[in-house]
């Protein structure tokens, strides 16, 4: 985690998996994270996921620009199809500008 996140833009992406296609998602999911890093603006990604199906993914950017640039990503706008095909039930995207970050680690 990185703890110098103020002034970056959050987008907050809450959603709920089925069973569907395990691998294939798996896959998506790990290239979709190498092309975001890939993209001008990135800044960093944290994820969970609980065994019922809920997830939330939070990827970092330095600016709107940069967010919006991967929300319309040709190869994401077409996995973002197949998700809603084939692995989601539901989800929720929320962006958001970060004020103040805060971190802290247990020594």
């Amino acid at each position: 985690m990185n703890d110098d996140r103020a002034g970056q833009i959050a987008v907050i992406f809450v959603s709920i998996r089925n069973d569907a296609d395990a691998a294939g998602y798996g896959e998506a999911a790990m290239a979709m994270d190498a092309l975001a890093a890939a993209q001008p603006g990135y800044r960093g990604v944290d994820s969970a996921r609980e065994a019922g199906g809920m997830g939330i993914t939070v990827s970092y950017w330095a600016d709107d620009a940069a967010a919006i640039a991967w929300r319309d990503h040709p190869e994401h706008t077409a996995i973002r199809e197949f998700g809603r095909a084939l692995w989601y039930d539901s989800y929720s995207v929320n962006v958001a500008r970060i004020e103040r970050a805060y971190h802290w680690t247990r020594a």
